[in-house]
This record gives C-alpha cells, sequence and structure tokens, in this order.
C-alpha cells in the first residue's frame, strides 16, 4: 500500500530521485526498474510515473543528478590541484568514472524516445559540466571561453573515448595498461599545437 501523504511533491521528487539514483548504480541500466525504485520507497508504481512521466522521465532525471554530482566532483577535484589543472580535470573526469560506472555509463547509454526532450533546466544542469572544462581549457590558452569553446568540447571527447575504453576493458585488451596518462598527453599535445600555432595568425587591424 502506497503511502501518498508521508511526504510533499517536492520532498517524494527528491526521494525518488535519491532512490532511483542508489537503484541505477547498484544494478545498471540494462536491470533498471521503476517497480522496484516504487518497491524501496514505498510508494506504487504509479505516483513515480505520475511524477516524472514515464521511466524515460525518471532516467533523465537520474541521469541529470549524475551530472550535477560529476560536476561538484571536478570542481572538488580542481579545488584541491597544484599549478597544473588540465591534468587535475583529466584526473577529475577519470576517477568520477571509475567511481561510480553504472551511473557513468547510464548517462551515454540512455536514450529519450521520439518527441520527448530534456528540459531546459535539464539542460542546463548538464551543460555545467563543459562550462567547467571550457573555462579550464580557456586559462590554460590565455584565451577567451567563446574562443576555445569548440576545441574544449574536442578535448572532452578525447578524454571521454580513453575513459571509455578504460572502463569497458578495451584498453587491456589493446595492451594500454596506463589510459588517464595516455589521455593527459593527448591532450597536452593538442594544447600545446595550438599554442604553437595561435602566435603565428595574422593580426588584424
Amino acid at each position: 500500500m502506497g503511502r501518498r501523504s508521508d511526504h510533499s511533491r517536492d520532498e517524494l521528487v527528491a526521494l525518488i530521485l535519491s532512490t532511483g539514483h542508489d537503484l541505477l548504480a547498484d544494478v545498471g541500466l540494462s536491470r533498471f526498474s521503476a517497480r522496484e525504485a516504487a518497491k524501496r520507497i514505498g510508494y506504487s508504481v504509479g505516483t513515480i510515473l505520475n511524477l516524472f512521466g514515464s521511466v524515460d522521465g525518471l532516467l533523465a532525471a537520474i541521469n541529470t543528478r549524475t551530472f550535477d554530482l560529476w560536476a561538484t566532483h571536478l570542481r572538488e577535484r580542481l579545488a584541491r590541484a597544484d599549478d597544473d589543472r588540465i591534468a587535475a580535470l583529466v584526473d577529475g573526469y577519470f576517477q568520477f568514472a571509475r567511481a561510480h560506472p553504472a551511473l557513468w555509463t547510464a548517462i551515454y547509454e540512455h536514450r529519450l524516445p521520439p518527441g520527448m526532450s530534456l528540459s531546459d533546466e535539464d539542460h542546463a544542469a548538464r551543460g555545467a559540466l563543459t562550462e567547467i572544462v571550457i573555462a579550464e581549457v580557456a586559462a590554460a590558452l590565455s584565451a577567451t571561453p567563446a574562443d576555445v569553446a569548440p576545441l574544449a568540447r574536442s578535448l572532452v571527447a578525447i578524454v571521454h573515448g580513453h575513459c571509455t575504453f578504460a572502463i569497458s576493458g578495451a584498453w587491456d585488451l589493446m595492451g594500454e595498461k596506463a589510459p588517464e596518462a595516455a589521455a593527459l598527453a593527448r591532450v597536452r599535445e593538442v594544447l600545446a599545437a595550438h599554442r604553437s600555432v595561435a602566435p603565428s595568425m595574422p593580426s588584424k587591424g
């Protein structure tokens, strides 16, 4: 029997998100069930669907919560960094993925059904992670965030690819024993190449 009077709407949303987040971390995307999440909190699955619209809506909200936690993790890692903030950024990326493999993987495995889109709030929350990277790349290159945004996104793709192979075990099959060091090396190479080209660009005026 449900306990619909136990929590306010906001409290219930927070409870479902927290419980769903823990469940996704425990079982992964393929075994995730809104019914099991409802069972864990003592409410009916209909309560979850009323609040989130669908299982996909719940998963999208859980993934946005993961993005929030990931961005917080990166900020905390950068706050402890020495002068090499790029190394801290790459390290923070790998650290979070290794500590939360099921949650991290679900971000990229879950696909919204046709006709369903993320809210502006979801987009903003998820974009915060990329903005952190853009800001650090801009600082490393003494450039403006707008100028380096495309480059920063490409660097994210490089690190993400290395991290995905590391989490899946593909790097082991290829004989790579230090994927994080390899990712950092590739990022440094790209940044160094960008620095070498930038001064030679013709000035305007």
